[in-house]
């Protein structure tokens, strides 16, 4: 034989074997993929990824079990796509779980496969997006499965906070396999199409005789409005995809990155006489405190996060001048903005992601307080406010603050106030700064004298408080506040202090690591 012809022939036997990966567990079960209303795997790689730029890694490996009849059935890939490539031009670790093949059922070399992109991204420091639609641990494999299994937790959890991990919920996920979305940063699942839980309907029926469905117990809806596991509600796995897409546009690559910066052509110096009429004159009226945010940032575009968890706190991404910031508010238009459990958590978890990636922190206040009552007291308040207070207080980024009106007691303290290391804080002339309300506080502080006193009496020293303390100057007089501003001039300020602390450096003190009030 011929060079030439022994060259052609492994060439053409490559393009077989090729094919054969491409069609994972054969064109039926792909058709039935796509009659589910879900994309193949390869589908959603290619839709995700710069077009034409990705790069396949252990294309040709198979499962090594010679058990229950699968020693005859192998398949290229092993029910796992993985590789790495382009999203607007920067390099993105990628796998992309087959449901075609055994369910996509996890095997020790489909975590082999997952395990090394993961290494391999730590390396170079590139985030990992993994696209998860596996019915869990492939039985046959016993206790091999489940060692594949660890092995994704320990690198998703020794990346954390090193590179970027988001998972996208394309399918189902259970069992143990939730506990790597669980560990990375955010998690986007599908209307209708994903689900997640620890035990299924069918268990929890037998165990606890609860009737639930699939999507009660676990849909997109449940852990974006009720958990909280998830962070996006998709529409479909397209839907999901570019979000993704999106969601990375605003985060560095790595923790020694800088996110990337996007020029605008909002002009820096932008005032908008709208805001000095956005916060009512009575404080006790709602306002939806994403208006103040569209006016402020690039564009009036403002990308939140976890939209349908805990409303009383908004949190979510933007721009500022062209850089990237994480935007914390407290939302007065549902619960007046208070915080509780839910709130805390959420705003916290937050915030520590913005501080392990270099992200900037805006924060806005307007909170009343930590919401009163049995419930929030004994399923842990105190615990759980203490780890935002904790996450902002540990924080190094750039931290600027503006207190649009409430800021009460304890909730004062933890809303990124100048106490804890917030380097810039601005107020409204509208602030108002006190241990707690005006009606409050003299229901306190003169109960026998309003009991002596008719309904004028009481109002009147009211207002008295209100003029002596629901403002922001004694905290200005204190250096608590570095300046009252006209809300109209909030986008320049905010710019200009950005900009101020662009080189910022700060520490913490020397240790392991500290021990956050989980």
């Amino acid at each position: 034989m011929k060079p030439e012809s022994k060259i052609k022939s492994r060439i053409d036997l490559l393009k077989e074997r090729s094919a054969a990966a491409e069609e994972g567990g054969g064109l039926k079960r792909l058709e039935k993929q796509r009659a589910s209303g879900k994309m193949t795997a390869r589908e959603r790689i290619d839709f995700f990824l710069d077009e034409g730029s990705f790069e396949e890694f252990d294309k040709f490996v198979v499962h090594r079990s010679q058990d229950f009849g699968l020693e005859n059935e192998r398949y290229p890939g092993d029910g796992v796509v993985t590789g790495h490539g382009l999203v607007d031009g920067r390099e993105v670790f990628v796998f992309a779980q087959d449901f075609t093949v055994f369910g996509g059922s996890l095997s020790e070399t489909h975590a082999e496969k997952i395990c090394k992109i993961m290494d391999l991204a730590m390396k170079v420091g590139c985030p990992v997006v993994g696209l998860n639609d596996s019915g869990g641990a492939r039985i046959q494999e016993g206790v091999v499965s489940l060692g594949g299994y660890a092995d994704i937790f320990l690198r998703n959890t020794l990346a954390s906070g090193v590179i970027p991990q988001i998972s996208c919920i394309l399918g189902p996920c259970a069992g143990g396999a939730v506990y790597s979305p669980a560990i990375t940063d955010f998690n986007i699942m599908v209307k209708d199409t994903s689900y997640m839980f620890i035990t299924g309907p069918d268990v929890i029926k037998t165990v606890t005789h609860e009737d639930v469905t699939k999507d009660e117990l676990g849909g997109a809806m449940t852990h974006n409005a009720k958990s909280g596991v998830a962070h996006f509600a998709a529409d479909s796995d397209e839907h999901a995809l570019r979000i993704t897409r999106e969601l990375l546009s605003f985060i560095p690559s790595n923790n020694l990155d800088d996110p990337p910066f996007v020029a605008t052509t909002d002009p820096a110096d932008r005032a908008d006489e709208a805001l000095n009429s956005m916060v009512p004159e009575s404080s006790n009226q709602p306002y939806d405190i994403r208006d103040i945010v569209h006016n402020v940032v690039d564009e009036g575009y403002f990308f939140e996060v976890q939209e349908h968890f805990a409303p009383n706190i908004v949190v979510g991404f933007a721009r500022l001048g062209g850089q990237s910031v994480g935007i914390v508010a407290n939302q007065p238009a549902y619960l007046a903005g208070v915080l509780d459990i839910d709130a805390s958590v959420k705003a916290a978890r937050f915030v520590r992601f913005c501080d392990c990636f270099n992200i900037p922190l805006i924060t806005f206040e307007d909170v009343p307080g930590f919401l009163p009552g049995v419930g929030q007291e004994h399923h842990g308040i105190i615990r759980n406010g203490a780890k935002l207070l904790y996450a902002f207080a540990e924080a190094t980024v750039p931290k600027i603050t503006v207190i649009t009106r409430k800021a009460y007691g304890g909730a004062y303290c933890v809303m990124a106030s100048k106490h804890i290391r917030t380097d810039i804080n601005f107020a409204y002339p509208t602030a108002e700064i006190a241990v707690m309300g005006a009606e409050g506080a003299v229901g306190v502080l003169l109960r026998r004298e309003i009991a002596e006193h008719d309904e004028s009496y009481r109002k009147a020293k009211v207002a008295e408080f209100e003029d002596k303390f629901a403002n922001p100057y004694i905290a200005a007089e204190r250096g608590f506040i570095d300046e009252v501003i006209e809300p109209k001039f909030t986008r320049p300020k905010l710019i200009r202090a950005l900009s101020l602390l662009k080189n910022k450096r700060d520490t913490n003190p020397p240790r392991k690591h500290g021990n956050i009030p989980l």
